[in-house]
């Protein structure tokens, strides 16, 4: 069953939010922790839950942490990126490095 708002937990130890669906597998988003950013390096969907929105999901709760916690973003994972590139809403969060690689100008004070 699909849900808009599925139950993303940051497991911090394993420095990745995720997603447990229940049939012992996880979707999840890795990233890296840095002094001023937070770096995405990949995300994961099992092929039988691809299509419900897990990765948007993943994406949209480490963009609430990026942005509660202050943090610039930097989308290694291609997922990410793509992500990143089609939503103009969020691209303030995004590093200056990749804000140039979208072709942004860079953040204003930043």
């Amino acid at each position: 069953m699909d849900r808009k708002d599925h139950d993303v937990r940051d497991n911090v130890e394993r420095t990745r939010f995720e997603i447990d669906l229940g049939d012992g597998s996880f979707a999840f988003a890795d990233y890296n922790l840095l002094a001023r950013a937070i770096m995405f390096t990949h995300t994961e969907v099992p092929e039988a839950h691809e299509g419900k929105g897990l990765g948007s999901a993943l994406i949209r709760a480490g963009l609430a942490s990026a942005r509660a916690r202050g943090l610039k973003v930097i989308p290694i994972c291609p997922f990410f990126a793509a992500y990143m590139r089609k939503h103009a809403e969020e691209q303030d969060l995004l590093d200056d490095a990749w804000r140039t690689r979208f072709g942004l100008k860079p953040a204003e004070g930043g």
